[in-house]
């Protein structure tokens, strides 16, 4: 079996080929593509694998790129660390579905989803009406929503529940969890607005609060608002009047 990676990160990509060389014998890894640069050039200039492994965003935007600029009909198992994605995924040829951080069991999962779907390929082309109720289902028991972050040499995995808010410091993005951690994430606020759902509220252009993590809020000047959280954060939390109604339905649920 002919396999293409997709992953920006060398230690994931690495990790992800050892276990697919572990899991099948007759595996074999054509590339290891870490942006949508390579991949397209790539897939221009090559016959198409059995299967690909991609990773959803890597550092020159989404994986879907790939398969929006060059006609590719192979098989494709997602693997990320946010699940938000996933009917989009599913639409691009997209068969299985794997969070990371991922283990072996998960790589062999996938794998023998791919054996057992062959039959409902056609010219090599996902049925994708007939499989869409499989990849719901699939969707979700996914595991809660995590995000990546960077301490020293380390790549880890931090459950977005666990969070309390996300700023923005001399440029750089960190995080805060309720056990007063604080780490370094790789994505612009933009980016984490859109991935961590309703339950945080973009306070402003340097501020993603969680919901959770507020304690009170307080009436400050010209009709704003300061909140104040249940962990210790140096910066004043400042509402501006003009978002004050939009900000309390949010805390109120609405």
């Amino acid at each position: 079996m002919k396999i293409v990676i997709i992953e920006d990160e060398p230690l994931t990509a690495e990790n992800l080929r050892e276990s697919l060389l572990e899991a099948k014998s007759d595996i074999q890894i054509l590339a290891i593509l870490d942006s949508i640069k390579n991949a397209v050039s790539w897939f221009k200039s090559n016959e198409q694998p059995d299967l690909i492994f991609s990773d959803i965003q890597l550092g020159d935007g989404l994986s879907f790129e790939v398969f929006n600029q060059v006609p590719i009909t192979t098989p494709v198992v997602f693997c990320t660390a946010f699940d938000e994605y996933a009917i989009k995924a599913f639409k691009a040829n997209g068969i299985d579905y794997i969070l990371k951080p991922f283990d072996e069991q998960d790589i062999t999962n996938a794998l023998k989803r791919f054996d057992e779907l062959k039959k409902k390929f056609t010219d090599n082309q996902v049925q994708l009406n007939n499989m869409l109720q499989l990849f719901q289902d699939k969707f979700s028991q996914q595991k809660k929503l995590s995000v990546l972050v960077y301490y020293k040499d380390k790549i880890l995995p931090v459950k977005v529940t666990d969070i309390a808010l996300f700023y923005l410091e001399n440029k750089i993005t960190y995080l805060i969890t309720f056990d007063r951690l604080k780490y370094n994430i790789k994505k612009p606020l933009e980016e984490l607005e859109t991935l961590v759902g309703n339950d945080f509220y973009r306070a402003n252009r340097q501020i993603l609060v969680q919901r959770s993590a507020i304690r009170e809020v307080v009436q400050y000047f010209a009709r704003s608002l300061v909140v104040k959280l249940t962990i210790p954060f140096e910066e004043k939390i400042r509402i501006n009047k003009t978002k004050t109604p939009d900000f309390l339905n949010w805390l109120s649920g609405k």
